[in-house]
């Protein structure tokens, strides 16, 4: 029976090997599990790297799950947690046992063991807590909002004071080298525990021993207070190439440490969060999130963009006799929504990523909105005229009834070049509003400026039919 797939011959000594996910090995898995072969099943996730047993883990049954992750050993079990999804990581852990709960957040940093307490029911978090190792850095953190810096800092981490020699400080990185993982920096501190700056671990290992840390530390520290949002902790630590960031208190004393593990997957949600809203999803979605919640994410928003195509409905019902007069106008509805909103949704979506990026700020809205104009200018003129020379070259053969094609090209033209220009205008002001009331712009991308460019779009095309064409 074959388990575990490899791709080609590519391993790695510290990742496990690279397998293929597929329908057979969690087939034979849940095979084990159901015949209650641990001895096999364990052989198999031996060597998995905590993200493919997360994988695996959340295509078995839930039942065969929860029994899996009772049978992996205390450190592995703890590993594959912090790689699990928060509402499934939650479903996971609610039969496991209470010691055995204790010992798999021993095994974990106090932001990942704060993580997943966050997600448990109250009355298991009151039984679990106390009996924990760090319990106290695990009460600290969770008072915290999980957005913010605090949410996200770790409260391990190795800092030592600036009169220390560099023997000293290598020796304290030894002592710690159990307790913290992946020590990139070592935190200055003052007496009073305020940081001062930080040494980057290649250089405290290649400075001569009787050096002061106060002569080789960067002063010129970047740092984050506890109540910052995680996005903006994010942007920081990619602007300036971080790999560890220190978070300090309203005193500047150091709390805690933000490595780039943490903000990879802040990165990652954000985006996703940004994507699902641009498609009309509240954001948050999930792969194992239940039927009923997936439904309460879009079902919103397909009802306000049901209300949405009936407010079109009606502006086009309001025209309904100059339809009747002209019915091959009917035609070019289809032309002028799609249009206004592929303009708008273009623009929007561009402007909702310079905010998200932190490239664009509240000086540069009459420079961005000035090249947004010139850019719609281009693109509607172009438009307008490949629309114009289709209708003038098809109009005699395809609508023989149309006595004057000319009058017709010009309605649509001058619609659709109008309908471009206000469709840019709105998808790149609206996110920037909405940035200003400190509302997610990424709102911007969905439903609603589609719909809102739709009505406007027609509004324009019947009223310019009714002034050029009739």
């Amino acid at each position: 029976m074959e388990t575990v797939r490899t791709t080609g011959s590519e391993t790695s000594p510290h990742l496990g090997p690279i397998i293929e996910m597929d329908a057979e090995l969690i087939d034979d898995i849940t095979a084990l599990v159901e015949s209650g072969e641990q001895g096999m099943v364990l052989n198999i996730l031996a060597d998995l790297h905590p993200a493919d047993l997360a994988q695996v883990l959340t295509h078995l049954r839930i039942e065969n799950a929860q029994q899996v992750f009772l049978w992996l050993p205390v450190e592995k079990a703890g590993d594959s947690l912090t790689e699990l999804d928060d509402e499934y990581r939650a479903k996971l852990v609610e039969e496991i046992p209470e010691e055995r709960l204790t010992e798999i957040l021993d095994e974990l940093d106090s932001d990942d063991a704060a993580d997943v307490i966050a997600d448990l029911p109250e009355e298991v978090v009151e039984k679990v807590l106390p009996t924990l190792e760090d319990s106290e850095d695990v009460q600290e953190l969770l008072a915290y909002d999980e957005e913010s810096a605090g949410g996200l800092m770790a409260t391990e981490y190795v800092a030592v004071p600036s009169h220390w020699s560099v023997a000293q400080a290598t020796e304290e990185v030894r002592r710690n080298a159990e307790s913290v993982e992946d020590i990139y920096v070592v935190f200055v501190i003052d007496q009073d525990g305020r940081l001062l700056g930080v040494v980057k671990l290649n250089r405290l290992l290649l400075s001569p021993a009787s050096h002061a840390i106060s002569d080789i530390m960067e002063s010129d520290v970047h740092s984050v207070q506890t109540d910052l949002d995680q996005e903006e902790v994010a942007l920081i630590m990619q602007r300036y190439d971080l790999i560890s960031l220190p978070v300090v208190d309203t005193a500047s004393k150091l709390v805690g440490r933000i490595t780039i593990d943490d903000i990879v997957d802040v990165i990652r949600d954000e985006a996703e969060e940004d994507i699902q809203r641009m498609s009309g999803v509240s954001g948050g979605e999930e792969p194992t999130d239940s039927v009923i919640r997936i439904v309460s994410h879009r079902l919103p928003w397909l009802l306000a963009g049901l209300a949405g195509a009936g407010l079109a409905a009606g502006v086009i019902w309001t025209f309904h006799a100059t339809l009747q007069e002209a019915s091959i106008l009917a035609g070019f509805i289809p032309i002028i929504m799609a249009t206004a909103g592929n303009a708008g949704i273009q623009s929007s979506a561009i402007t909702v990523q310079r905010l998200a990026s932190g490239d664009m700020w509240a000086t540069d809205l009459a420079r961005r909105l000035g090249k947004e104009m010139r850019v719609a200018l281009l693109n509607a003129t172009i438009s307008a005229v490949v629309l114009g020379l289709a209708i003038l070259l098809l109009a005699p053969v395809l609508l023989g009834g149309i006595t004057d094609p000319l009058k017709l090209a010009t309605t649509a033209t001058a619609a659709l070049l109008i309908v471009i220009v206000q469709a840019t205008a709105f998808g790149t002001l609206i996110p920037l509003i909405l940035n200003k009331f400190e509302i997610d712009p990424a709102l911007a991308t969905g439903p609603f400026i589609t719909t809102s460019n739709d009505i406007i779009g027609i509004i324009v095309f019947f009223s310019l039919a009714e002034l050029l064409y009739l």
